[in-house]
């Protein structure tokens, strides 16, 4: 017994005396003027051919000078952007994911990317408020951090399936999160309505339309250089 205590004793003091190692710190976030989440309209009233008319509009926008000058406006000059297809209750699915453009070479990197992106969801009905929870929870996993989130919604047509894209609404709003909207018209002519009534929410939220897919380029790009312009501005009145 007595043998026992005394090596009990002895292992303590040694481990007592061993230098205790660091723990690893967690990397701090980067800092970012704007953290975007594009959702892009997979579902099955979006032919393949549309899709990539998106995918295209997404990636000649990009490659704009406006949104170049737009980025390089803000305060920590970068905004993080990621995108992802839904359409059904349950069919989301990312495409890209989160990255950080700050300057010419980045922004034309991630056009390239859009450029060629495959379509992963293909078919489903149009569950809008599965898309908003679905950004919600990308925007809890990415390692930046910016004064202004958004939730940018692209699509043909109205919420047709649960959960109500009021409630998801409303969750993004509560969080401070605001969402956007670009209703294709070409399909149903009220959308931008019910887009405004139902969909979008959150300071300075606003809908642009496109009468058609090929009108999506110029919608597209005046619509982000509008988020980015706006975001830069909050940022610069946080400062």
């Amino acid at each position: 017994m007595f043998a026992r205590l005394i090596f009990a004793f002895v292992c303590t003091a040694v481990l007592a005396a061993a230098p205790v190692r660091a723990q690893e710190q967690p990397a701090e976030p980067v800092p970012v003027d704007l953290r975007l989440v594009l959702a892009i309209d997979s579902s099955s009233s979006v032919q393949m051919s549309q899709y990539y008319l998106q995918l295209q509009g997404y990636a000649a926008a990009f490659r704009h000078p406006d949104v170049l000058a737009a980025v390089r406006s803000g305060p920590n000059q970068a905004i993080a952007v990621a995108l992802f297809e839904w359409s059904g209750a349950r069919q989301q699915q990312i495409n890209l994911g989160w990255r950080i453009l700050r300057d010419e070479d980045d922004l034309r990197h991630y056009a390239d990317e859009l450029a060629v992106a495959p379509r992963l969801v293909t078919g489903g009905e149009t569950a809008i408020g599965a898309a908003i929870n679905y950004a919600l929870r990308l925007l809890d996993d990415d390692d930046t951090t910016a004064p202004r989130l958004v939730i940018d919604v692209s699509g043909d047509g109205a919420n047709n399936q649960e959960p109500p894209v009021t409630a998801a609404r409303d969750a993004a709003a509560d969080r401070g999160i605001t969402v956007n909207g670009l209703a294709v018209l070409h399909k149903e002519p009220d959308l931008a309505d019910h887009y405004r009534r139902n969909v979008i929410a959150g300071a300075d939220a606003f809908v642009i339309t496109a009468t058609t897919y090929a009108d999506f380029a110029d919608a597209m790009l005046r619509k982000l250089v509008r988020e980015i312009k706006v975001a830069q501005a909050r940022s610069q009145i946080g400062r």
